[in-house]
């Protein structure tokens, strides 16, 4: 599964700053996931400091959607450690 980092995405916006800021849809999109494992990482903590886009929706760093891919992935690696 490719890496948020290893590759361009197809879909996101661009600050400013050049910081990439994606929806929930398009986090989905640019890791892979599915829409409702996103949904489970903002519930679980794994994505926090949302913003809010022009039509109210929810978006995060292409950092944010990184990093909440890599506390998932180390959890779940923990847990199957201790099944």
């Amino acid at each position: 599964m490719p890496h948020p980092t290893d590759h361009a995405p197809a879909h996101g916006r661009e600050a400013a700053d050049g910081t990439l800021w994606f929806t929930i849809r398009e986090a989905a999109a640019l890791t892979g996931r599915n829409v409702q494992t996103i949904y489970s990482w903002e519930r679980r903590g794994h994505l926090t400091d949302a913003r809010q886009d022009e039509h109210g929706r929810r978006i995060y760093t292409q950092a944010q959607v990184a990093a909440a891919e890599r506390r998932a992935r180390l959890n779940t690696a923990a847990a199957r450690r201790t099944a």
